[in-house]
């Protein structure tokens, strides 16, 4: 396995051989922990042998020791070239070796100097050297007064140099002069946050909280031993008490850290255990608290290194990790008084309730009811990850004689820490009410946190539901809140019918915001359906129900589910005015599903209205939200691969649109299923080729089969069954393409103008491809018009694409050139990068084919035209293209006619003589540089 320390440092590797081959020595320096050692090792097995390799690696004990790192240097040299020096130079180094008198006067210390020099010139000479030296920090004074010297005086010699010196956060190398001139200095720098998550997944094989994990890579601010060390400690000593509380610091690690600490004065200590102690520790904080000598005492601590103040009066510990060992290092005793003084001395809220929770790790109600009002107050102020953790002190203080007040603390926790998105965290606190309370109402809701904290992943909970209700059989408002989140539940399955009986039912009973809440998700349901006036019917009443779309928080999934509605009926504006002023108002106060939910709303609405630069900037706000909760959203994923299919890489696209696939079917969530394999199919339809358009085939016919399933007829749906039949024209495949259109009429009940849009262009595709391009070209012309008139540029630039090769093909070169190059501008001002690379294509082909080609086919009749040129058989075209062999016998009969030939020997001679490949082909290095510029625009989620 690859060393903990070297994770992330390839780049630094890569430049420190650089660096030797240009000159010759490289000084890595930082400080401890940070992996010089490993980087010096491995550079050396990297380095091509050298005849003699001198080593040393001194500790702190060795220098006091005069001349020892001399004797560890020089213990392989053979012993004739110690003994062929001069005689007085010989003498003098024998003497420092140990074999003889130690050398005194400043004659017989120069005179040990030019031994070294010697024996270092003679090795040169013999093979050449390299001396290898880590922690030069430690190497005595005389062995690197010697080494210096003769460093300075090599020039030309076959000697190079690899040392590390350990170097305070901030500061420089010391022993620079102890290499050779012109030593190339590489810091070692911390690692990135990212970097650290691996490291620690790696070499502890765990995975750790997320609140865990980042006050680990605060502590440690990449540093790989301190992120390590924390790690292990955690998972050996169990974490802290409070999210934001100081981690525990193994001895080993606080022994180094704190020797300077534990020289100062009593009073001194006790101020920076204050400091370690306190969020925000500041001079104004420290006087309230009592601390009068403050200043001085931190003056005192700066001028060890230790900590001190910057010009505003906040205290700095010189690294975070001091700061914990502080921490760590004091007595319960004493750690309970500095959260006591603090308790006294800060007015924020928050802070006030952990430190009071802190000074007394106890039971006490009214610390309990203290904290429980802080967290309230936190949660108010948009901070649910401050909120939960409060809850939670609030319910471990609760007397154990008060089980009613500390469940009713443990689902407030539950509650808020949903709102963070700490599923986890949501979970254990809710099932500890629902383990240990004896009140039926308390289960309901410990169950009820429980099915809001399965995000997605609704399939396996319908235990939840149905002993939820048999604990709600006397509250009518609590079975509300069941059957709604039954409805819910048969919603992502698919199970409409199902779900809008419960749906119904839940409106029935329970508060007005209940009742809204369920007419909410019976208007998805009946969109979903097909029937909008119903979905439409369903928002009013849930409207009027909230008093408008002001109604506070119970008002979010209504506005989201009206700004949906409005998208899927064409109304992007409305849409778009709808989910931004939700966004600005709830910023800071939704918790982490509503910002999701309107974020993957809002990139809906940016790639509808071709604002594809944008679009990747809101996906890229979901998976900051999806990494910071440590979760697999399929929903975060989804909106990742929509923005990346309209303005990134059509590759990562896919690979993104896969992964969402995945997380929906092990969510169970067939509603996100249907999106993520419908973004997957276009994604591998903008590929253009024979290949994409099986692989978009395979993934769309997942999707009519899935919403057949459903009985689902809304107007995405539809737009889908347009994808698949142009995807099967692209295989050839016109008569199914034909009947996916007409069922998608026959459901089609009172459909967008988007719809018709995307019916036509595959009609006018699968028209032309039949032979009737005029009649083609007519449908597709119809589409463009219908698509003008509606704020939707990327399905203009799509069928303006289709149109351009339809005239293409039909020889119709000024209109191909016209619909290609607005489709060109179109697609490069909405920054639409896969559309703006095909529209270039086309013009590529266009420009192709007018200064002569071959005839006009289309990419699947030049792929199978290039198999059969090269002899395969009919069956053997199928297999590769993933295509009927009927299909590719009529695909075959329309390229004989377009060559004008009768049989396969014919058509291999017409290829072999004709340019076909110019008119067929796209030829990427005429393209603009769309399709060079591809690969900065792609959206990145780790895990």
């Amino acid at each position: 396995m690859r060393e903990p320390a070297l994770t992330g440092r390839d780049g630094l590797l890569e430049t420190a051989r650089d660096a030797m081959a240009a000159h010759r020595a490289v000084l890595f320096h930082g400080p401890a922990g940070i992996g010089r050692s490993s980087l010096l090792g491995t550079l050396l097995r990297q380095l091509p042998p050298a005849a003699h390799v001198l080593r040393c690696a001194p500790a702190s004990e060795d220098a006091a020791l005069p001349y020892v790192g001399l004797i560890d240097l020089l213990a392989v040299v053979p012993r004739g070239v110690l003994d062929g020096l001069p005689p007085e130079p010989g003498a003098a180094l024998r003497a420092a070796l140990l074999r003889g008198r130690e050398p005194s006067g400043a004659h017989s210390r120069l005179a040990v100097r030019i031994a070294l020099l010697e024996v270092l010139r003679r090795l040169a000479d013999a093979g050449g050297v390299l001396l290898v030296v880590d922690d030069l920090q430690w190497l005595d004074g005389p062995s690197a007064e010697v080494l210096a010297f003769a460093m300075r005086r090599l020039d030309g010699a076959d000697v190079r140099m690899i040392a590390a010196e350990r170097v305070p956060d901030g500061e420089q190398p010391e022993r620079l002069r102890c290499c050779p001139p012109g030593t190339a200095e590489l810091p070692v720098p911390p690692l990135p946050t990212s970097t650290v998550t691996r490291l620690l997944r790696a070499a502890t094989g765990a995975d750790l909280p997320p609140p865990v994990l980042r006050a680990i890579q605060r502590t440690a601010a990449g540093n790989p031993l301190y992120a390590l060390e924390l790690a292990r400690a955690v998972l050996r000593e169990g974490a802290p008490e409070s999210p934001d509380g100081p981690l525990p610091v193994p001895r080993r690690l606080r022994t180094p850290l704190l020797d300077r600490f534990r020289t100062l004065p009593e009073p001194v200590r006790r101020t920076l255990l204050v400091c370690s102690a306190a969020a925000r520790p500041t001079l104004t904080v420290l006087h309230a608290a009592g601390l009068a000598g403050a200043a001085a005492h931190l003056s005192a601590a700066e001028r060890l290194g230790v900590a001190g103040t910057d010009g505003s009066g906040a205290v700095r510990f010189r690294h975070p990790l001091i700061r914990a060992a502080v921490y760590a290092d004091a007595t319960a005793h004493a750690r309970r008084e500095a959260h006591a003084v603090l308790a006294a001395a800060v007015t924020e809220p928050v802070e006030q309730a952990r430190h009071l929770a802190l000074a007394h790790p106890h039971e006490d109600e009214a610390t309990a009811a203290t904290l429980l009002a802080a967290a309230a107050s936190a949660r108010r102020r948009g901070a649910p990850g401050a909120a939960a953790e409060l809850a939670v002190l609030a319910a471990r203080r609760t007397p154990a004689d008060r089980p009613a007040e500390q469940a009713e603390r443990w689902l407030a926790a539950a509650d808020y820490a949903c709102d963070a998105g700490q599923r986890a965290e949501a979970d254990r606190a809710a099932r500890i009410v629902l383990e240990g309370s004896d009140s039926p109402p308390q289960r309901v809701r410990a169950r009820l946190v429980l099915l809001r904290n399965a995000g997605q992943a609704l399939e396996g909970t319908g235990s939840l539901i149905e002993e939820g209700l048999h604990d709600a059989a006397q509250d009518p408002v609590l079975k509300a809140r069941l059957y709604h989140w039954a409805a819910l539940r048969g919603l992502l399955r698919g199970e409409l019918a199902q779900a809008a009986g419960h749906a119904e039912r839940a409106a029935a009973a329970g508060d007005s915001a209940d009742r809204a809440g369920a007419l909410t998700t019976l208007a998805r349901i009946r969109s979903l359906a097909g029937r909008a006036a119903e979905a439409d019917a369903a928002l009013t009443a849930a409207l009027n129900l909230l008093g408008g779309a002001d109604g506070g928080p119970e008002s979010r999934a209504l506005v989201r589910m009206r700004a949906v509605l409005a998208l899927d009926s064409d109304r992007v504006a409305e849409a778009h005015t709808q989910i931004t002023e939700l966004l600005r108002t709830t910023e800071g106060l939704a918790g982490v599903e509503d910002r999701l939910a309107g974020l993957v709303v809002l990139t809906r609405v940016q790639v509808r209205s071709g604002d594809c630069r944008r679009a990747l900037r809101t996906a890229a706000r979901c998976t900051r939200l999806l990494t910071e909760s440590g979760v697999e959203s399929a929903p975060a994923l989804y909106a990742a691969a929509l923005a990346a299919t309209a303005g990134g890489a059509p590759q990562e696209a896919r690979r993104l649109a896969e992964r969402a696939v995945r997380a929906s079917e092990a969510d169970g969530d067939r509603l996100f299923l249907l999106r993520a394999l419908a973004v997957l199919g276009q994604a591998a339809l903008l590929s253009g080729d024979t290949p994409g358009a099986a692989a978009a085939v395979e993934a769309l016919r997942r999707v009519k089969e899935i919403g057949a399933a459903m009985c689902a007829a809304d107007p995405p749906l539809l737009q889908w069954y347009g994808d698949l039949a142009e995807a099967l024209v692209m295989l050839g495949e016109t008569d199914a393409a034909g009947s996916v259109i007409q069922e998608a009429h026959r459901l089609a009940a009172n459909p967008p103008g988007s719809v018709f849009a995307a019916l036509e262009r595959a009609e006018g595709l699968r028209e032309a491809a039949l032979g009737r391009a005029k009649s083609g070209a007519a449908l597709l012309r119809r589409s463009a018009d219908r698509l003008r008139e509606l704020p939707l540029p990327l399905e203009l630039v799509r069928t303006l694409i289709a149109l351009g090769a339809v005239e293409r093909r039909g020889r119709h070169r000024n209109a191909a050139r016209a619909a290609l190059t607005e489709a060109l501008e179109t697609a490069r001002v909405c920054g639409a990068a896969p559309l703006e690379a095909r529209s270039a294509e086309e013009l590529a082909r266009l420009d192709a084919v007018e200064r002569g080609g071959g005839p006009e086919l289309t990419a699947t009749e030049a792929r199978i035209a290039a198999l059969v040129g090269g002899g395969a058989t009919n069956r053997e075209v199928a297999a590769e293209l993933f295509i009927s062999v009927k299909t590719v016998e009529g695909t075959l009969s329309r390229v004989y006619r377009k060559f004008g030939v009768r049989s396969r020997t014919a058509l291999a001679h017409a290829m072999a003589v004709g340019p076909l490949g110019a008119s067929v082909t796209p030829i990427s290095s005429k393209l603009p540089s769309a399709r060079r510029e591809l690969g900065p625009r792609v959206v990145d989620i780790p895990g």
